[in-house]
């Protein structure tokens, strides 16, 4: 920092700022998470479907087979 910037910083005293939930909001974050568990949920539920699904190739037909 220059001298000029320290000078300007040197009286500052940080304010402690209180979570008001009205102001801020506070149902949006509660939101997000369901929106995501649910997600996660969803994820694994179709990923333990496919996991247990097997697929079967049919043999490759060539024209040389008699």
């Amino acid at each position: 920092m220059s001298k000029d910037t320290k000078d300007l910083f040197k009286d500052y005293v940080p304010e402690v700022v209180e979570f008001d939930e009205e102001i801020d909001g506070s149902d949006e974050h509660k939101i997000r998470e369901d929106h995501l568990s649910t997600k996660e949920d969803l994820f694994k539920e179709i990923i333990g479907k496919k996991s247990n699904k097997r697929s079967y190739r049919q043999p490759i037909r060539t024209e040389n087979e008699k």
